[in-house]
């Protein structure tokens, strides 16, 4: 292969990868309502669900980014009176990550006091985020 073309080629792959990485990052960590009746089986959580939500954390003992989402959850659910947080290892409960479609982790999912999963968030979310999630799903006397 010529120098050229092979420069060309290395240019285009570049440039590819760069935006596949750009977009990936802009996804990170955003919300996604879920529509539908997928529900989460309190038995999979070992813990029951909160009275009017539960913050789902899916996580691997190798994941650099769940130990701040760990805080950032468990702080939101102590705020929120019927909010509970519940994390699920998936280095243990690797039957679990097929059965709610967790690709990365983190992954948390908004859940509803019926076991609904309302939103899900692939990547860190932010707190401003959770909190809008939360006052879309909880009913108008537990917000706050």
């Amino acid at each position: 292969m010529p120098l050229p073309l092979a420069l060309l080629a290395a240019a285009v792959l570049l440039a590819v990868a760069t935006l596949a990485g750009v977009l990936l990052r802009r996804r990170d960590g955003r919300r996604v309502a879920v529509h539908g009746d997928h529900v989460v089986d309190p038995a999979d959580l070992m813990q029951p669900l909160g009275a009017h939500a539960t913050l789902v954390q899916f996580s691997t003992e190798f994941c650099a980014r769940c130990p701040q989402v760990r805080r950032m959850l468990g702080t939101v659910a102590a705020e929120r009176e019927g909010v509970v947080h519940a994390e699920v290892d998936l280095t243990s409960r690797a039957d679990l990550a097929a059965r709610y479609k967790v690709l990365s982790t983190p992954t948390t999912l908004l859940v509803d006091a019926g076991g609904r999963i309302r939103s899900r968030f692939t990547g860190v979310p932010t707190r401003a985020d959770v909190l809008s999630a939360l006052d879309t799903t909880l009913p108008l006397e537990a917000r706050s």
